[in-house]
């Protein structure tokens, strides 16, 4: 999963990286209202955690402005104001969940889950499909007995193809999911990252197959070659 974190303070800003990055979530990071508001409108995030205080534009107009733009991406707003008025401000503004600063590490990751449950994202411990399993909390994927260590990117092209099972993906798709909207990596990392799976697939003897379909994208498959 992608999330973006829009964060002035840049020390709290890298933290909520590193934190999320823990947790095997994929972030992206902005420093004002404006480019957050541009991030958010791109469509590739799973959700966003955004501060209320914010340069250029404020996190509560950017939460309005996505909302009146339709858009339904789940919103974490953060601020050092507890006050009830300042709570309800948020949530009326269209906001999923106000978390007051300081906040405990359990309390945003259990908040962000919640988010994303109620957006129907299935959160569970791992995905599986044939033989295979990933799990979602130490990256692991195996078959019976035999393990392989992800990377964070194999991760989450992993669980990307997982998630859609035999449904075809495009390497456009995987490549703005994992690697962001605004990349500058070759579209052939893609490819690399197949191949590194396959291999990781082979390595622990499991059956399932990334396939590959000329000019439309990847699919998992059960078998075969």
């Amino acid at each position: 999963m992608r999330i973006l974190v829009v964060e002035d303070e840049l020390r709290l800003a890298d933290t909520l990286a590193d934190l999320l990055g823990q947790e095997h979530y994929l972030v992206d990071l902005a420093h004002d209202g404006l480019t957050g508001l541009d991030d958010a409108r791109s469509g590739i995030y799973d959700a966003a955690v955004v501060d209320i205080m914010l340069p250029g534009l404020d996190g509560l107009e950017l939460v309005r402005r996505l909302r009146g733009e339709g858009s339904a991406l789940p919103v974490l707003l953060l601020t050092a104001r507890a006050e009830t008025a300042d709570r309800v401000s948020g949530l009326n503004c269209g906001a999923d969940y106000y978390l007051t600063k300081p906040f405990a590490r359990e309390e945003l990751l259990a908040c962000l889950r919640a988010l994303l449950r109620r957006q129907g994202e299935v959160v569970s411990e791992e995905l599986t499909y044939g033989d295979v399993k990933l799990n979602l909390l130490t990256g692991m994927l195996s078959c019976g007995n035999r393990q392989a260590t992800l990377s964070a990117r194999e991760f989450a092209l992993m669980r990307l193809l997982l998630a859609n099972r035999e449904n075809l993906l495009s390497k456009e798709t995987l490549l703005v999911k994992v690697w962001g909207y605004e990349t500058e990596v070759e579209g052939n990392v893609v490819e690399v990252y197949v191949s590194f799976l396959r291999k990781k697939l082979k390595h622990i003897h499991s059956g399932v197959r990334i396939q590959a379909v000329r000019r439309m994208g990847y699919h998992l498959q059960q078998g075969g070659a």
